[in-house]
């Protein structure tokens, strides 16, 4: 018993050691990237049904939600509601881990740039735009593969043995979801509809973060470290950065499937275009369509998101933003 303890200890040491050592920047790439993956695997099976929504599967949009659930627990199995995680974990981890790691760093950056500025909430706003922007262009060829993946809708094996034949399935995984789109249309190819990603995320991220910090100020120093009081703050800034972007979103999705498509779909080129010509032909209500799902998914994301960070950041050792950065 000694020994094993004597053992445990050895290993704490050893960990704190490795903790103390690691630079700052580091410690918030691994607290995002953390927040990132767990946030995104809890609301797996809303993305995929959100994903559905959007792409203009009709056969998905008349059911509604629960049709939608049962229509997809029928024809795929459990497995089917995480339909293309792999990659979307893939590329949120990255995703996460830079996004609030360049959080971090272009607020420290505008601090030392422009002292005077203060630290109210325009610096959060502009440090949280720049960031998302950041994060988008090096991880988007994985958020392409993701809808594509997540696109595709397959039958059962019981309905393929009975000879009905389903719609669509191109890829077998993410590797060769990117091999052939890279085939089909080179790096341009892996970066359709990042346009509308920019336009979308620059406000997003910036509300999000804003709003988040905004909410936090205001709570009484004896509840800042409540796991409650930072997923309320994270849900409700979630919510409301989400509804004043979400058409971009809808225009970026369905860039990103323009090739799985029927020949015959207008085509999509420019993101303002594109944006009109869905509500012309598609109706204005098809640039919100899926914003109900994405309410039930948003705010838990968001949230968790906000919450394992900030408690990762703890138990890290991460400093105070007051804190000079070592």
């Amino acid at each position: 018993m000694a020994t094993r303890r004597e053992g445990g200890e050895m290993k704490n040491v050893y960990l704190n050691g490795v903790i103390d050592a690691m630079p700052v920047f580091a410690k918030e790439l691994i607290a995002g990237g953390v927040a990132g993956g767990v946030a995104k695997t809890v609301v797996a099976p809303l993305e995929r049904i959100k994903i559905l929504f959007q792409t203009r599967r009709s056969e998905y949009q008349s059911l509604g939600l629960f049709g939608s659930v049962k229509k997809i627990a029928k024809t795929e199995g459990p497995m089917g509601f995480y339909r293309g995680n792999g990659a979307s974990v893939a590329r949120i981890v990255p995703y996460a881990a830079l996004h609030y790691m360049s959080y971090e760093q272009y607020r420290r950056w505008i601090i030392l740039a422009f002292p005077e500025g203060g630290r109210g909430p325009v610096l959060d706003l502009v440090a949280g735009s720049l960031s998302g922007g950041t994060a988008v262009l090096f991880t988007y060829p994985l958020d392409l593969v993701r809808t594509k993946l997540a696109y595709q809708v397959v039958g059962s094996p019981k309905l393929q043995l009975q000879g009905i034949m389903t719609s669509g399935q191109l890829y077998k995984g993410i590797v060769d979801c990117f091999s052939k789109t890279y085939k089909e249309a080179g790096l341009r190819g892996l970066y359709r509809g990042v346009a509308p990603s920019l336009y979308g995320i620059f406000p997003y991220a910036g509300l999000k973060f804003y709003f988040y910090e905004e909410m936090k100020r205001y709570v009484p120093p004896e509840q800042k470290n409540s796991i409650l009081v930072k997923l309320v703050c994270g849900s409700v800034a979630g919510l409301l950065g989400q509804t004043f972007t979400y058409p971009l979103d809808v225009v970026r999705r369905q860039m990103q499937v323009q090739r799985l498509l029927a020949s015959n779909s207008p085509e999509l080129k420019g993101t303002m275009e594109s944006l009109v010509l869905i509500a012309k032909t598609q109706g204005w209500k098809q640039l919100f369509s899926g914003l109900s799902i994405n309410y039930l998914k948003v705010v838990p994301s968001v949230a968790i998101g906000f919450t394992v960070y900030d408690v990762m950041k703890a138990h890290l050792r991460v400093p105070s933003r007051d804190e000079p950065v070592k």
